[in-house]
């Protein structure tokens, strides 16, 4: 790697040159993880389980992740890899899958890509949009897109292509997705708010998405008789435009949508009866910026992020009713002599640690289970019912924690240390997931997790 002072001494002819071998040397290392995660797949056969328990509850079952025609994989065996590369269980699963189907199902294709002739992120998306089709559809699919898939098209053409070429290769199965389209309407939130906005989708069939946006643009066209664009609303380069507030087409199609759901008429304002709950610590009350002025504190609107109070005061002040609940103490959270967990122990948790505890997991959801870090015991062996023996975890990764040769300790409460089951240490608190430096393999004991303590005391230090 070049130092800063050498980059700044490069001519423009070696700044481009340097550019074009990292481009080079990040495709080649796309092209190795697929040849590695496929070589994962192979050592993982489901060969390698034992009949006996796989027909047990809850034990690691064979899957197959590709398209017709690859070999099942164990199924924990992708935790492992992803937890590895630093990405989640499902992007190693999509990964193992594109490179069994890329081996077997795509040849043509696969060739390219060995080659350096077509980028992994081409070449996984036409295996991705042909899982489901048969071995020889999928051929068909692969030498007619391969050609195309260097480049020489822009992305949004290449995609086109591969789902003309998917079309013609199996017509059954795109009439049989357009049924299955039909059933996959929705309106919902999407995504994550930000800087306190948010988006609503509607998916449905044509006729009736058109028949939404007559009704609002309809009532938009109504309202501008009592709501008429602001001077420069329209111009987004006019910097005479001071008015947040000013009025614009957009403004009123998004309140004729709340006011044709509320059911209420142009001329009235719409009545929302919704919860939104803040959390407020104090922080930040007294204290300065660099400047010495006071800085303003910060609310979290659940499920959305961040936000300054003063948004909270002009945008939720002047229509909501609040109500201010105490502070829930995490640190002194009672007991129970019990495997079932309290509704009280759950909402501390999810305060706590409000993301699935696996190595770079990433789900956030309200409904994941609640393990017990050290297996409650009704004998009391085990490990108690308190906050600091719980985590949230997705079903899969609970599976994999509770029967796969994972260990996992919580010395401080909201601090996950997992051990794989090739001795990689892992780190997990509220700042994500960190992999600790590999120490010598020694023994593995059978029932403790072996933590490097210099290193450990570091990284407790830190996250705390």
């Amino acid at each position: 790697m070049l130092g800063t002072q050498a980059r700044e001494d490069m001519s423009e002819d070696q700044v481009l040159d340097a550019a074009s071998r990292h481009a080079e040397l990040l495709q080649r290392s796309e092209v190795g993880l697929l040849e590695v995660a496929y070589q994962w797949a192979v050592l993982h056969s489901v060969d390698r389980l034992d009949p006996h328990q796989t027909r047990l509850p809850g034990r690691e079952q064979g899957r197959r992740y590709g398209g017709t025609g690859v070999s099942e994989v164990s199924e924990f065996a992708a935790a492992e890899l992803g937890a590895r590369i630093g990405r989640t269980t499902h992007a190693a699963i999509a990964l193992i899958a594109d490179a069994q189907d890329l081996r077997h199902r795509h040849p043509v294709l696969w060739a390219r890509v060995q080659a350096g002739e077509v980028r992994a992120s081409y070449a996984r998306h036409v295996v991705t949009k042909t899982r489901e089709l048969s071995l020889a559809e999928a051929a068909h699919v692969d030498a007619e897109v391969a050609e195309s898939a260097d480049g020489r098209i822009p992305w949004t053409r290449f995609e086109a292509l591969v789902a003309g070429k998917v079309a013609t290769a199996a017509p059954a199965l795109a009439r049989e997705k357009e049924e299955r389209a039909k059933k996959a309407r929705f309106a919902k939130i999407i995504g994550r708010g930000e800087h306190g906005m948010a988006s609503f989708r509607i998916r449905a069939d044509i006729a009736t998405i058109t028949a939404l946006d007559t009704a609002i643009t309809t009532r938009a066209a109504q309202l501008a008789q009592t709501l008429p664009d602001e001077p420069g609303a329209h111009d987004e380069d006019d910097e005479t435009r001071t008015d947040e507030r000013s009025i614009t087409i957009d403004d009123r199609r998004v309140l004729a949508a709340l006011q044709l759901a509320t059911g209420t008429g142009p001329d009235q304002t719409p009545d929302l009866d919704v919860t939104l709950v803040v959390h407020l610590d104090g922080r930040g009350e007294h204290e300065l910026d660099t400047h010495g002025h006071p800085l303003e504190p910060i609310a979290r609107l659940e499920g959305h992020g961040p936000l300054t109070t003063t948004w909270l005061r002009e945008t939720l002040g002047p229509r909501a009713r609040f109500r201010i609940q105490p502070v829930i103490d995490l640190a002194h959270q009672v007991p129970v002599d019990a495997y079932e967990i309290p509704a009280r122990h759950r909402q501390a948790v999810r305060l706590m640690t409000p993301a699935d505890t696996f190595p770079y997991a990433t789900c956030t959801s309200t409904t994941m289970q609640i393990d017990h870090t050290v297996p409650y015991q009704p004998d009391g062996t085990g490990g108690p019912s308190v906050l600091g023996n719980y985590g949230p975890l997705t079903t899969t990764h609970h599976r994999i924690k509770t029967h796969g040769d994972w260990q996992v300790h919580q010395p401080v409460p909201g601090i996950y240390l997992w051990q794989d089951p090739h001795g990689a240490h892992y780190l997990v608190d509220h700042t994500g997931t960190r992999r600790l430096p590999q120490t010598p393999r020694r023994p593995q004991p059978t029932s403790t997790l072996e933590i490097y303590e210099p290193d450990l005391q570091i990284d407790l230090a830190y996250a705390a």
